[in-house]
């Protein structure tokens, strides 16, 4: 029982969701530009090595903070695992996320390096400043490029432009639940900084950028994108203007869930 309950608190300190998200949408793309069985399981399994040293190192390093606010949901905060064994767990998992993406090459390694480098300098710091935005455009960015390097060539650059646009996106989404634990912990961010309602406007932007960056790619179904993705947002902010709704924050995730559907139910051409 003991082993059991480590596993599930180590698990649940890894950021489950997320890292089971970009590890879906990586191995998605992965298999619309041709990989096969083989190569859609090996880059899934690098990426999620990869995102689980992410957000281990993440919650090791928050550890203080999120005991300080009590908040749920954080094994490492509250004591149910250990600091070490989180440790091990990050210092196994980065190198096996290297390791794994090899058999793509050296240039695809290469991106996916960098990838886990800006994330973890995110971790280690770049979070409480106003250049926490950057890790994610550069480590979303590079996800698809560590992909087509691997099979067909370098990544179109609207694919890496709309990838960055949406990680972008996702920074300011990820943090506003959290923006009144940041300030009472010091984690003073470039979202933190701004408040909720221009985040909420900035990640709006984001998505629609993205959005009108895949419209303009080689997608079949890209026309119906943009006008779709403003009608989704607006109908957010009109019906999300009462004090405390959400309805202008699910909008948003709503538009980067389309972006994705598109993507990965359209294809990628090689740039």
């Amino acid at each position: 029982m003991r082993h059991l309950a480590t596993a599930s608190s180590l698990l649940l300190a890894s950021h489950p969701v997320p890292a089971v998200g970009v590890t879906a949408i990586t191995a998605g793309l992965a298999a619309t530009v041709g990989q096969g069985a083989t190569g859609v399981l090996v880059t899934a399994a690098a990426v999620l090595a990869g995102q689980l040293s992410v957000g281990w190192l993440n919650d090791l390093v928050d550890a203080d903070r999120d005991a300080q606010v009590g908040r749920r949901g954080k094994p490492v905060a509250a004591g149910t695992i250990s600091r070490r064994a989180v440790l091990v767990a990050v210092l196994l998992a980065a190198p096996m996320a290297v390791v794994l993406s090899l058999p793509f090459g050296g240039p695809a390694t290469a991106a996916h390096f960098v990838a886990l480098v800006s994330a973890w300098a995110y971790d280690l710091g770049l979070k409480a400043s106003p250049l926490s935005v950057l890790p994610y455009a550069l480590s979303f960015g590079l996800l698809p490029a560590f992909v087509t390097l691997g099979s067909t060539g370098p990544p179109p650059m609207w694919l890496v432009l709309a990838a960055a646009l949406l990680g972008s996106a996702a920074h300011f989404v990820n943090v506003l639940p959290d923006l009144s634990d940041d300030a009472a912990t010091g984690v003073r961010g470039l979202p933190q900084r701004l408040g909720a309602v221009k985040s909420t406007v900035a990640a709006s932007c984001l998505v629609l950028a993205a959005s009108a960056t895949m419209a303009l790619g080689p997608l079949r179904v890209g026309w119906l994108l943009l006008p779709l993705a403003v009608l989704v947002l607006g109908a957010g902010f009109v019906l999300g203007r009462r004090p405390g709704s959400r309805t202008a924050f699910h909008a948003v995730v709503l538009v980067a869930l389309l972006d994705v559907a598109v993507l990965l139910t359209t294809g990628i051409e090689p740039g």
